[in-house]
């Protein structure tokens, strides 16, 4: 979902670049729009919890129990 919002930063400065040059609202008010889009998706991302892939493909080592012999 990160990429998700990164390309929404970038479409949404895409249309800011070019309500600028063009000088019209409509291109200034898209981007407003896709920047809320792409806040809402961050923090919709930020309070699940998400993860990278990454992350979730590392195995995690078992909690050593209490009868296994110590490890040198």
């Amino acid at each position: 979902m990160l990429v998700l919002t990164l390309a929404m930063a970038a479409v949404g400065f895409a249309l800011l670049v070019l309500a600028l040059t063009t000088g019209s609202v409509a291109w200034a008010w898209g981007c407003i729009a896709v920047c809320v889009v792409g806040a809402v998706l961050l923090l919709v991302s930020s309070l699940r919890g998400t993860t990278p892939d990454r992350e979730r493909s590392i195995p995690r080592a078992a909690p050593a129990r209490e009868d296994d012999p110590p490890t040198e």
